[in-house]
C-alpha cells in the first residue's frame, strides 16, 4: 500500500531535538519520478556513492533514483581517496554536498597562490567562463570591472578552456555530465567558478520531511543563486514570516511517536513548515536563510549567518566556522583553521603554528 511505513529515517537535529521522520513508499517514489522529470539518467551512467545512505539526500538521489533509472552505481572507498576514485571510477553522475567543491576549490588556490602567472590565467578563464555560462541562461551580468589579468585576459576562452578548465574537469574524472550539490548552501564564489570552467553543476533544495528533494535547477535552465524550480507535483507557497511552506505527495507522514511535534510542524491547512525563510523569483526559490539561525544583535540588526559564514569560507585557510552576535553589539565567529595553510602562514610571519 503507498501509504505504508517505507522507513524512518532521524533528523540531523537542526529544526530541534533529533525526530524520526516517517516516510512512506508513496513519498519515496513520488520524490524519484518526480526528479527524473527535472534531472536524466540511464543505463549508460555511472554514479560515485560516498555520502552515507542514512542520509536521505543520498539514500533518494544517489540509490533509489540510480536503480529507477538503471544507473550503475560504484561505492567510493573513503572521502579521503574520492579524489583517487573519481579518477579511476570517471563518474558520469555524482551527488555531493558543497563541502567537496569547498576543499577542490581550496585546493586550486593553494596550488595558484605559488604561482601568479597560473592565477592570472585561472581568474580569466573564470571570468570568461561565467559570460558565457551567463548568457547562456539569461542571467544578469556583473556589470562590475573585469579583473585585471594583463595578458592572460587577451586570450580567447577556447584557448582558456584548453589550458584552465579540461585540466580541473579532469579533477573529477573528465566524463562527469552532472553534478549535484545539495544538502547546504553553495557559496557564490565556489558555485561561480566550477559554472565558468563548464562543471555541469546543479543545485537543489529539501529536507529529510520532504523525501528530501523539494525543487532543483536542470542543466538547460540553470540559475544558481536559486535552488531552481519546485518539482512536477509539489507545490510550494510562502506564509508568515517568509518562510516556504510545501505541500504534494512527498511529505512525510509525521514524525515517530511525536505527535505534538507532528502537528506544530504543519499549518493547520496541512502545508509543511519548513523553517526557512525564501523568496519566489520568477518561478524558482531562492533560500534566504534558516529563521531560527538569523542572530538579531543587540542594536536590531538581522543577520543571516550563511552569507557570512560562506564568505569566510572561500578562503583555504579556514575548514570550518561558526558565527555568532545574539544580543551582541557585533558579529564575531568561532573558526577551525586548516593545519597546512596556517602552518604556512605562520612561517611567513615569523610565528610558531603551535602557540
Amino acid at each position: 500500500v503507498p501509504s505504508d511505513l517505507a522507513g524512518i529515517v532521524y533528523t540531523s537535529g537542526t529544526t530541534g531535538k533529533p525526530k524520526g521522520v516517517m516516510l512512506t513508499h508513496e513519498n519515496l517514489v513520488s520524490d524519484v519520478h518526480a526528479v527524473m522529470q527535472r534531472v536524466q539518467a540511464n543505463e549508460q551512467d555511472v554514479f560515485l556513492s560516498f555520502l552515507p545512505l542514512s542520509h536521505t539526500f543520498e539514500r533518494t538521489t544517489g540509490y533509489y533514483f540510480a536503480v529507477a533509472t538503471g544507473s550503475c552505481v560504484a561505492y567510493a572507498r573513503s572521502v579521503a581517496l574520492l579524489a583517487a576514485d573519481m579518477k579511476t571510477v570517471r563518474p558520469t553522475v555524482l551527488i555531493s554536498v558543497p563541502r567537496i567543491y569547498e576543499r577542490v576549490y581550496a585546493k586550486v588556490q593553494e596550488t595558484l597562490a605559488q604561482s601568479p602567472a597560473k592565477q592570472k590565467l585561472f581568474q580569466a578563464a573564470v571570468h570568461k567562463g561565467w559570460r558565457v555560462f551567463s548568457q547562456k541562461h539569461g542571467l544578469a551580468e556583473d556589470k562590475g570591472d573585469s579583473p585585471d589579468n594583463g595578458w592572460a585576459g587577451l586570450l580567447p576562452w577556447f584557448v582558456l578552456r584548453s589550458l584552465v578548465a579540461k585540466p580541473l574537469l579532469a579533477q573529477f574524472g573528465g566524463q562527469l555530465r552532472v553534478a549535484v550539490s545539495g544538502g547546504a548552501p553553495l557559496s557564490p564564489t565556489i558555485s561561480q567558478c566550477f559554472l565558468g570552467l563548464g562543471l555541469p553543476m546543479i543545485q537543489g533544495y529539501g529536507m529529510t520531511e520532504t523525501s528530501p528533494v523539494v525543487s532543483a535547477n536542470a542543466l538547460e535552465d540553470n540559475h544558481p543563486a536559486t535552488v531552481g524550480r519546485v518539482l512536477p507535483g509539489v507545490e510550494v507557497r510562502i506564509g508568515e514570516d517568509q518562510e516556504l511552506q510545501v505541500h504534494g505527495p512527498i511529505v512525510m507522514k509525521g514524525y515517530w511517536n511525536r505527535p505534538e511535534d507532528t502537528a506544530r510542524t504543519f499549518t493547520p491547512d496541512g502545508w509543511l513548515k519548513t523553517g526557512d525563510q525564501a523568496a519566489l523569483e520568477d518561478g524558482r526559490i531562492r533560500i534566504k536563510g534558516r529563521i531560527k539561525e538569523i542572530i538579531v544583535t543587540s542594536t536590531g540588526e538581522k543577520v543571516p549567518p550563511n552569507d557570512v559564514e560562506q564568505a569566510i569560507m572561500v578562503d583555504p585557510l579556514f575548514e570550518q566556522v561558526f558565527v555568532v552576535g545574539a544580543d551582541r553589539p557585533f558579529i564575531a565567529c568561532v573558526a577551525v583553521v586548516n593545519k597546512v595553510e596556517w602552518a604556512a602562514i605562520a612561517e611567513s610571519l615569523g610565528l610558531d603554528p603551535d602557540l
